[in-house]
């Protein structure tokens, strides 16, 4: 059975924003649809707004008149549950409450056929969970769709723990053959995006609750030096605080509170007090009528220094001293077996975030990572109060000399980006020593999911095998609370042969 030859039609149960749009891909796939919903006139009201959704298609030439015809009478609303008794695959998109879910699925399981391919859309229950309900729980799979499902790319195939090889295979299979990018993953807490995405937000609200930066800075450092297409802040109130945070929350408890996963307190009080975001009126901004946008953090211009010299080749921050010398300030190289670092002619020094403070250290800016250099525009510098002026005028005077806003955080450990990637790479080296996913569905989740710049792997590349390690043991030293503790999968990473690598 192919994933087009279905035995039946494609059945969506619930008819929300999520299953609209599911049932749309499907038919415009070019299969029978029946939608059910428990609430009488509900699917009817669907068919109408997927209908309407067709003529928008056509009108912006995406759609031909005859094919939004042919799709129109393929989808029908279903008054009953009966009436899905002929489906092949059965979608559900309803309430994400596992009694409700699984009662559903109990009584679908009297009502089609033996080979009908039975599946949830849920985002944050556990898919093996759900499917216990079942007489034949091997069946039953996760089918994980983005929103809105008719134009994100990305569907992570869940298997629970008794979905049988052949299920899976025809979700994934379906999947594609929908136009869609499946990824294989195994039902774990958040499985790929939602797990692994978590750092992206915790780090930025952490550095806030932190006072070391406001959210504009913070989203402008993510976008502009990280290269992530919008910040941690203007995100989740695009998501809604509210959902951000239950998400958080729900990963974190299945995880048995693991501190890698813990809670932001602050976005727990946004919630509280009904700041939820663009849908509110108001979350980490302000989005009334009237309301203006604050500004990042941008530092005066200073005056660039007349030369640095490089001792070590920077790291993930080598371009630099290429780009400092096309900006016409001399370069003076020193062969140093202990540093990494540029000094400045006061004598300060000039280094790449590495989990450590600045405070530890004589007259020490550290600066952030980028994604790319040449391209980012702004770059985040951190310093303590036992930094020099003259050391900071310094090191911002050089890098806008390269261009670059400048913006100057707190003495926190790990910085914004560095940090932040950090984590996330770690977290997917732990998914995949778990087998939760492979590295190359990995890196599509993370790019298609919540449009990532890289993949966790091609980043972890990029910066080689051990600075995300170094970095990470240097944060877990000044909190050891659990949160920054490298994974054993990072510390093998790290550590291992280069023999498969060829990388130092």
């Amino acid at each position: 059975m192919t994933a087009l030859d279905l035995a039946g039609p494609v059945a969506v149960v619930g008819t929300g924003t999520m299953g609209q749009g599911i049932a749309q891909v499907a038919l415009v796939a070019g299969h029978l649809v029946r939608l059910y919903d428990a609430v009488p006139g509900r699917a009817a009201q669907a068919v109408q707004t997927i209908g309407a959704r067709l003529d928008r298609l056509v009108e912006k030439d995406r759609m031909s008149a005859a094919d939004r015809d042919a799709a129109r009478a393929r989808l029908r609303p279903a008054d009953s549950l009966d009436e899905l008794a002929d489906c092949g695959l059965v979608v559900e998109a309803v309430l994400e409450r596992l009694d409700v879910k699984q009662q559903l699925l109990r009584d679908l399981e009297g009502i089609v056929a033996d080979d009908c391919l039975l599946a949830t859309n849920t985002s944050s229950l556990s898919v093996t969970a759900i499917g216990g309900a079942l007489r034949n729980p091997g069946r039953f799979v996760g089918l994980h769709f983005f929103n809105p499902a008719p134009l994100l790319p990305l569907v992570e195939v869940v298997s629970g723990y008794a979905t049988d090889v052949t299920s899976a295979t025809r979700a994934y299979e379906t999947a594609r053959a929908w136009g869609k990018t499946p990824v294989a993953c195994a039902d774990t807490p958040g499985f790929i995006v939602n797990r692994i995405a978590r750092p992206f937000y915790a780090e930025a609200f952490a550095v806030h609750e932190l006072q070391a930066a406001d959210p504009a800075t913070i989203d402008a450092v993510l976008r502009e030096s990280g290269g992530f297409r919008m910040g941690a802040f203007e995100l989740t109130d695009l998501i809604g605080q509210d959902v951000n945070e239950a998400v958080t929350r729900s990963v974190w408890e299945s995880f048995f509170q693991d501190a890698r996963f813990t809670p932001s307190l602050t976005q727990r009080r946004l919630v509280e007090s009904g700041r939820l975001g663009r849908k509110a009126g108001r979350g980490w901004y302000d989005y009334e009528d009237g309301a203006e946008r604050p500004e990042p953090h941008t530092a005066e211009r200073a005056r660039p220094p007349a030369y640095v010299v490089a001792e070590g080749d920077l790291g993930p921050a080598s371009e630099l001293l290429a780009m400092v010398r096309e900006a016409g300030i001399g370069v003076r190289e020193e062969d140093e077996d202990h540093g990494t670092r540029l000094v400045l002619p006061g004598g300060g020094q000039l280094v790449l975030a590495d989990g450590q403070t600045s405070v530890e250290f004589r007259d020490v800016v550290y600066f952030d990572l980028a994604l790319d250099y040449r391209r980012a525009t702004r770059i985040a510098l951190s310093a303590s109060q036992d930094t020099s002026p003259q050391t900071l005028a310094e090191a911002t005077g050089l890098f806008q000399a390269l261009g670059k806003d400048v913006s100057v955080i707190g003495d926190v450990p790990g910085m914004i980006v560095a940090r932040t990637v950090a984590r996330v790479i770690d977290l997917a080296h732990d998914a995949v020593a778990k087998g939760v996913a492979t590295e190359e569905d990995i890196d599509t989740a993370m790019r298609l999911g919540v449009n990532y710049p890289l993949g966790p792997f091609e980043w972890s590349r990029r910066l080689g095998k051990n600075w995300v390690y170094a970095l990470l043991d240097d944060l877990h030293m000044r909190d050891p609370s659990g949160r920054y503790a490298p994974s054993l999968a990072l510390y093998r990473h790290a550590y291992a042969s280069d023999k498969r690598e060829g990388t130092a």
